[in-house]
């Protein structure tokens, strides 16, 4: 399984309208903005300003059968939205998004400021079949998807790079278990001196595109052996060893460290194992190694300005809990110290579900999207530790 959020929006929906906990006493946790169609990325622009990519609702046409998340209609619902004094407005709409039956989006991902204020954003997906399966869309419904842009002053958009492409010509993670068949969800995107990060969930993997367009494997996230959930209906046999599966790492997130490394969190795929994310620490021509661990479900990682991680967990107690449960995805804020070390809770509680992207300001302040899965429910909130 590949896919960053394959098969648990169904889960998430159904967990989302439950009777909920109260929020845990600590950091004050206020809402800045709300209605959003299933908002993602959140980016922070040097004036205050705080960007949004929003997945969007779909649409009502075309539809088509997805090879993972199944029946699924387009649109261009999708949109980047600036937040200004707590009203947001989209500045760009018509953006693709597809939606399917279970509440699963895909569409806008993530937003970014670069040093000189200019607006960068991702259409995510398409997933298995990356431009082939995009391509195919009828209607023109696929436009865009799997590209990174480029927002100009006078409101265009410029296409910088086709990333689902490059991924059904290069797979850099072919080689790895279950992943012969190119698969692309660009998920993360930093800005950086070198060029643009971006974290491909459905990739595994951290590319780099220049400033000419061109597009370089920077790292490839190994996939691991987990222990197969077990089947609850089945009879134990207490000398058997436990049947094993592979779990892909599923990057989702990147940010350009104090000492100039690139950071990557993991969702990682099924079974999702609580406590088992990873930020990983990555320095172009040599192995990424892991800097932080202990994590759940990681959606996107961010340095403070004295140099804490600061890490948006989806779920803090893990998402099978939710698919198997129906346990509410209460998401969690973790915080690393600088240098690295044991990650501690910086706030979790109802008004954290479902979390999406994490921007830190220069006065410390944190801001989160939160029920990433619900359109016209999304919001974005400021966490004050």
């Amino acid at each position: 399984m590949r896919s960053t959020r394959a098969g648990v929006a169904a889960g998430l929906t159904v967990a989302l309208g439950m009777a909920l906990p109260a929020a845990a006493q600590g950091p004050t946790i206020e809402e800045v903005a709300g209605g959003l169609d299933s908002p993602r990325g959140v980016a922070l622009g040097q004036d205050g300003t705080i960007y949004v990519a929003e997945a969007g609702a779909g649409g009502e046409a075309p539809c088509v059968v997805h090879p993972e998340l199944g029946n699924m209609c387009f649109g261009p619902s999708g949109a980047i939205t600036a937040i200004i004094d707590g009203v947001p407005r989209r500045i760009v709409e018509g953006l693709p998004s597809g939606l399917t039956d279970n509440g699963e989006v895909l569409g806008p991902s993530d937003v970014t400021v670069d040093g000189g204020g200019t607006v960068w954003f991702l259409v995510g997906g398409p997933g298995v079949g990356a431009a082939e399966f995009r391509d195919a869309l009828a209607e023109g419904a696929g436009e865009g998807i799997g590209m990174l842009n480029r927002l100009g002053a006078d409101g265009s958009i410029e296409h910088v790079a086709d990333l689902a492409q490059y991924e059904t010509e290069q797979n850099p993670d072919a080689e790895q278990p279950g992943n012969e068949e190119p698969d692309s969800n660009a998920n993360g995107l930093a800005a950086s001196d070198a060029g643009a990060l971006v974290a491909d969930a459905g990739a595994n993997d951290l590319l780099l595109v220049g400033a000419d367009g061109s597009i370089s494997t920077v790292a490839v996230f190994p996939v691991v052996m987990q222990p197969a959930p077990p089947d609850p209906t089945a009879e134990a046999d207490p000398d058997a060893e436990p049947p094993m599966v592979p779990m892909d790492p599923v990057p989702t997130s990147v940010t350009v460290g104090p000492d100039g490394a690139y950071y990557v969190g993991e969702l990682t795929g099924f079974p999702f194992p609580t406590g088992g994310a990873s930020v990983f620490r990555v320095v172009p021509g040599e192995e990424a190694t892991v800097y932080a661990d202990g994590f759940t479900n990681i959606m996107d990682v961010e340095f403070g300005p004295d140099g804490t991680l600061y890490v948006a967990e989806m779920v803090h107690e893990g998402l099978l809990g939710v698919l198997g449960g129906g346990a509410p995805p209460i998401g969690a804020v973790m915080a690393v110290p600088p240098g690295g070390g044991e990650a501690e809770m910086v706030a979790t509680g109802d008004q954290l579900m479902a979390l999406g992207g994490l921007a830190v300001a220069d006065d410390g302040a944190i801001y989160v999207s939160a029920n990433t899965l619900m359109p016209g429910a999304g919001t974005v909130v400021k966490i004050t530790p």
